[in-house]
């Protein structure tokens, strides 16, 4: 063989190799105009009038409102703006020592907002390219005081910014309720995926057939792959949430953990504990060895989908989400892992 024919040969081998290897998430977002908007909420309610809280309070429901109430109502839970305690609500939680702490904390963390912005925007061009007929949500980012780290509406994604400090923020440690292996998760690098898996959860909420530990796992795993589509270059340990070696530990031990699972009956198991102890987040997963991470069923589950659009790659997204057939596609995936 001549050296040019080689160099042709090696050069057709690359792009085949290349092509078999070519991520179909990775689609062609270019032509998305529209973008989801991203207000930090936190700097407008700190920097209002303190000469004129009650004017200023109001004018920020009323230009929010939706969000306002969402706030006021789930996140720091000191009722409506109508309520009689309201105000002195408000006016203690804008001026909390610790609050205030936060505030700092957070507009030094995220003195740059914007590359966690463009990645925000990018998710969801992807989610406008899989579901051109959804509105897009509007991503409120806010200091709640360690209270739930996403929340979600109609329309609506909430980021408590104080949640993601970063792992050696001090407060997280002297936060007794706040255990180690959710510490590991609360830094900026996670925001993105979190803010992912939480709409997809609320798009595409359990059914009545999910009942058993299968049914969790593949439900979970189709969400999973929803952060897959919105977010095709991030690495699964950010996905998930696990360390590189959690990933590799869960890589290396897939196929005795599915035939663990299949041995002792837990598949169709519908107790909620036998479901808990697979789908929740946790330190470890109960029942395995304890290097395994938490939430090892919806890892399965994930791997379970992943099989089964590599099976059937004209499924869409939109397709696979509206799938509740949960039997049916870890039949059709052929999942076996060895």
């Amino acid at each position: 063989m001549s050296r040019l024919t080689q160099l042709s040969f090696f050069l057709i081998i690359s792009v085949v190799v290349l092509s078999c290897k070519q991520n179909p998430l990775k689609v062609d977002i270019s032509k998305i105009e529209e973008t989801v908007e991203v207000v930090r909420f936190d700097k407008e309610l700190f920097s209002i009038n303190s000469t004129d809280t009650i004017g200023s309070v109001t004018e920020l429901s009323n230009k929010y409102p939706e969000f306002f109430d969402l706030f006021t109502y789930k996140v720091i839970q000191i009722g409506g703006i109508g309520d009689t305690l309201f105000m002195d609500g408000i006016k203690h939680f804008m001026t909390d020592t610790m609050i205030l702490n936060l505030e700092n904390l957070v507009d030094t963390e995220f003195s740059d907002f914007d590359e966690i912005e463009e990645k925000l925007v990018e998710a969801f061009k992807y989610y406008k390219f899989h579901f051109p007929d959804k509105k897009l949500p509007t991503i409120f980012a806010y200091v709640s005081g360690f209270n739930q780290s996403v929340v979600t509406a109609e329309n609506i994604i909430g980021i408590s910014l104080d949640k993601y400090l970063g792992r050696d923020c001090k407060y997280y440690r002297l936060l007794n309720s706040t255990p180690q292996y959710k510490i590991m998760n609360m830094h900026k690098g996670k925001i993105v995926s979190d803010v992912a898996y939480a709409w997809g959860i609320t798009e595409f909420e359990h059914t009545n057939n999910t009942t058993t530990l299968l049914d969790n796992m593949i439900h979970y795993g189709k969400m999973m792959y929803f952060v897959d589509a919105l977010l095709p270059e991030s690495d699964d340990s950010i996905k998930i949430g696990y360390s590189g070696v959690q990933i590799e530990w869960c890589r290396r031990n897939e196929a005795q953990m599915w035939s663990q699972l299949i041995e002792n009956k837990m598949l169709y198991s519908n107790k909620r504990m036998d479901i808990i102890r697979y789908i929740n987040n946790s330190p470890t997963t109960s029942g395995f060895p304890l290097e395994s991470p938490g939430r090892t069923g919806v890892w399965i589950g994930w791997q379970i989908v992943r099989e089964y659009m590599r099976k059937y790659p004209e499924t869409s997204l939109p397709d696979l989400m509206k799938n509740n057939d949960y039997q049916q596609i870890l039949n059709d995936s052929k999942y076996f892992p060895e």
